[in-house]
């Protein structure tokens, strides 16, 4: 595995990350980049984020995101499930609106609270 290069998104500083075959991260400001750096190349993560229709709202779009990082390679799959979900006003900031999305364990929740009208 070549030498693999990042730049780090943990903070604005934006580190230029160097991260080798044996895992060793250079370049990183705080320790914060040495994990991130890491991970990106093991295990890459992403809280994914979108919009869901809605019924008897106001508005006809919920802001929504995964609760937690869900794996970089499922994100197609979990942007397919959300784009086939259906809310009904009303809405609160954190309701429930796709249980264990993709088997991730992770949910999708509502990011806006949506009066019914």
């Amino acid at each position: 595995m070549p030498v693999t290069e990042l730049i780090c998104i943990n903070c604005p500083r934006g580190c230029h990350l160097k991260v080798d075959e044996k895992l060793n991260v250079t370049g990183n400001f705080c320790p914060r980049g040495a994990a991130y750096g890491k991970q990106e190349v093991t295990n890459p993560v992403r809280v994914v984020t979108s919009t869901v229709r809605v019924e008897g709202a106001e508005l006809p779009l919920c802001p929504v995101k995964t609760a937690q990082a869900t794996p970089k390679g499922k994100m197609f799959e979990i942007m397919s499930m959300i784009n086939k979900a259906h809310l009904k006003a009303p809405i609160h900031v954190g309701d429930l609106v796709i249980k264990n999305v993709c088997g991730t364990g992770v949910d999708v929740v509502a990011c806006r609270n949506m009066k019914k009208v």
